[in-house]
């Protein structure tokens, strides 16, 4: 079976690559074989689950390309291929026959196929190439409607945060064969000798972090909702942002073999739940909303693996997957439908279209953490392991959750609002709506909103058990009675009190312009980062042009001085000399030629005088 881990990754890499590169031509098939490709794949990835295969082949001298599908990957593959299932599927009456569908469905194959071998991957050279394999495609996704320059620079963003982030990658990879990782074998970093273990955990912390949408990179997320919704339920709920998660989920060894790497990571992932979940709350975006929602509760996974709560983490990461996915595609069917995204616009939309309102409240409140519903166990899971570190870190994710309880049930309270008389005025800001949801709508969204109200079973005393010994975490910490009812209460309470705010009279109140505007994470990235570099750019350029093109010029110049008096010193000196002597001897020449006249007697007359001549010299030597 040692064939069946490149199978899982190379059917989706290499389906989804050819259809891409048809572009046009595939459009006609592309619903259908995009779906039943993604089913393929979810059978791979099942029967992966189930044998745990593993594979390698050499790469470099020294360094293998090494897939595995252990406890913890088995989880993962089929959390990636389902979701992708669903969405494609979703997609498949999502676009019209005017859009490019086969570059669509490509791309999204072939991003799902990066995802899969990102998380099977146990080195560190084939983990880099699906990581950039990975970030390369969600860049062309973000930017789908590349037609538009606002789409296009929002992708550019995206894609810029995220690579400034994943550079730690490769410092950690040198760092490794610095340390002693010679094989650079995921499993060999937590043995790198010192320093470089520390200089390893943190590339890696680095890339987890940003790919993942935590502070202070999380800006790049709410410039990605310009994508289409199927890519934001697909990258920006259970794969892309969950790529970080995961990554530091898979290498908390590495994390724990320093002493700071673990607290900063939980520290980074509480405050952004925290954080986000306020940014959350401030947003009349449906797609903001979800966006920022993604990166508070994202944080509960970095969380979990900062604070050695694994197995809580998996467990947030699939439920949230679920459930994420599900809000971003209802979200997208509206948009379709009614042209719009913004909340007050979408009242009764919940009412109107019951399929997808229906879906949309179960993970809604789902999100909010609400019992029983998943994520209510699911980030007990999580904050049990925060308490054993830090009482601090459970605060501040009991406060977390209490704000998810209170932006979850604002979008359910607008969505579920009887529909206006005039609610057409509202419509038709982003897009033409339809004013229909898709035929292939209701069907993935009723399968991801089933896996998001029933998958709490995982926080089941027996499951819990079975999914801490599969990832191999046995020991972690589990959340107590009181615990459970202290943050059910609590979501309870928040979500009533949200409920009951906003059927006050009169308008809600305006979020604070910083909660708005995502905390000025983008205006602080600009001025930090941004602008200082195209300063120090445009300095450079300006050195170049002056300091080092003005050398060249000036020795150029120079060449042409000499030269010019070069040409000068071969016009007026070498020149005129041979000049002269040429007419030195041209006028000696004539002057010898004056005595050959023919006359004999002028010969005599000569010779004479030259006789003469001869006997004076030697007289007067004498």
């Amino acid at each position: 079976m040692s064939a069946l881990p490149w199978l899982l990754v190379a059917v989706p890499l290499c389906s989804g690559a050819l259809l891409a590169a048809a572009g046009r031509r595939a459009d006609r098939l592309a619903p259908v074989l995009g779906p039943a490709l993604a089913a393929v794949t979810l059978v791979l990835a099942g029967t992966a689950a189930a044998v745990r295969p593993s594979a390698g082949a050499p790469l470099l001298a020294g360094v293998r390309a090494g897939l595995a599908v252990d406890g913890l990957s088995a989880v993962m593959v089929v959390t990636v291929a389902a979701v992708m299932l669903c969405v494609l599927v979703f997609s498949a009456t999502e676009f019209g026959p005017e859009e490019a569908r086969g570059r669509f469905h490509g791309l999204m194959l072939f991003f799902g196929g990066a995802m899969l071998l990102t998380v099977t991957a146990t080195t560190l050279p084939l983990l880099l190439m699906a990581w950039e394999a990975m970030g390369a495609s969600s860049w062309a996704l973000i930017g789908y409607w590349w037609r538009q320059p606002a789409r296009v620079r929002a992708a550019d963003t995206a894609f810029l945060a995220t690579r400034s982030a994943d550079l730690g990658l490769y410092l950690a990879a040198g760092a490794a064969l610095a340390g002693g990782a010679g094989g650079l074998e995921l499993a060999e970093l937590p043995a790198a000798a010192s320093p470089w273990v520390h200089v390893a955990a943190g590339g890696v912390a680095a890339a987890a972090l940003g790919k993942s949408a935590q502070l202070p990179l999380s800006f790049w997320l709410s410039r990605a909702m310009q994508g289409p919704s199927p890519v934001s339920a697909l990258l920006h709920s259970a794969t892309m942002v969950a790529a970080g998660a995961y990554l530091l989920l898979r290498l908390h060894p590495l994390l724990a073999a320093t002493s700071w790497a673990g607290p900063l990571v939980a520290w980074t992932g509480a405050l952004t739940a925290l954080l986000l979940g306020a940014v959350a709350l401030a947003q009349r975006d449906l797609k903001q909303l979800l966006a920022a929602s993604t990166c508070a509760q994202i944080g509960y996974m970095v969380l979990a693996a900062g604070s050695g709560a694994v197995a809580g983490g998996v467990t947030q990461l699939v439920a949230h997957a679920a459930a994420k996915s599900a809000l971003f595609l209802a979200a997208g069917a509206w948009l379709t439908a009614l042209g719009t995204k913004q909340l007050p616009a979408l009242r009764g939309a919940a009412r109107r279209y019951r399929a997808v309102g229906t879906a949309f409240v179960v993970c809604a409140l789902t999100l909010a953490g609400l019992p029983p519903l998943s994520l209510w166990a699911a980030k007990d899971e999580v904050l049990a392991g925060a308490r054993a570190e830090s009482a601090g870190l459970y605060a501040v994710g009991l406060a977390g959750a209490a704000l998810a309880a209170a932006y979850s049930v604002k979008a359910v309270w607008y969505v579920t609002r009887p529909r206006p008389a005039r609610a057409a005025e509202g419509y038709d800001t982003e897009q033409r709506g339809t004013r229909r949801v898709g035929r292939s709508a209701p069907q993935p969204l009723a399968v991801l909103t089933a896996a998001a109200a029933v998958l709490g079973v995982l926080a089941l005393p027996g499951p819990a058990a079975w999914l801490k010994h599969l990832v191999g975490s046995p020991a972690e910490p589990s959340p107590t009675a009181w615990e459970l009812v202290l943050s059910g209460a609590l979501a309870a309470a928040v979500a009533a009190a949200a409920w009951w705010w906003g059927n006050r009279p009169g308008a809600l109140p305006a979020a604070p312009r910083w909660a708005r505007e995502w905390l000025y994470l983008e205006r602080a990235a600009d001025a930090l980062v941004v602008r200082p570099v195209l300063a120090l750019a445009r300095s450079l350029a300006a050195f170049d042009d002056r300091v080092v093109d003005g050398a060249v010029r000036a020795a150029a110049r120079g060449g042409l001085a000499a030269a010019r008096t070069a040409r000068r010193v071969d016009d007026d000196g070498v020149d005129a000399a041979v000049r002269a002597v040429a007419a030195g001897t041209g006028r000696l020449g004539r002057w010898a030629r004056r005595p050959q006249t023919g006359l004999l007697h002028q010969y005599y007359a000569q010779a004479a005088v030259g006789f003469a001549v001869l006997a004076l010299i030697v007289l007067l030597a004498r």
